[in-house]
């Protein structure tokens, strides 16, 4: 089967991410659309989903019009404050095709702010 070319790059991405990362970090991926975007913290030996914020979320999706940058931000703070709760500081991030930029730069950044290690 041949893999398109997002899908190439998103292996690459995430494959050089997995060698240089040490295996005491989780693994923060993130997906986003043209309207939404959505974050989870990921365990790569169990492979399991510890935890996941999205703007899809019924409490996000609550709150008044905001831009898409601003969700991004609300997002952020969320997935920050839940990994706070089950104690996880130091992850690594997989931005996947995504390019560092615009609301994955701001999504990077508000998780940093919120106390995330990466």
């Amino acid at each position: 089967m041949k893999l398109t070319a997002n899908k190439r790059k998103r292996f690459r991405v995430s494959n050089k991410v997995k060698k240089v990362a040490p295996d005491e970090r989780f693994r923060l991926s993130i997906s986003r659309s043209s309207k939404n975007i959505s974050a989870q913290i990921i365990d790569d030996k169990k492979s399991a989903t510890l935890i996941s914020a999205s703007s899809i979320e019924k409490d996000i999706k609550s709150v008044s019009k905001v831009n898409k940058t601003e969700l991004s931000k609300i997002v952020a703070e969320k997935l920050a404050k839940k990994a706070q709760e089950k104690k996880i500081t130091k992850i690594y991030f997989d931005r996947g095709n995504y390019k560092y930029h615009g609301r994955v730069k701001v999504f990077a950044e508000t998780l940093r702010k919120n106390g995330m290690e990466f």
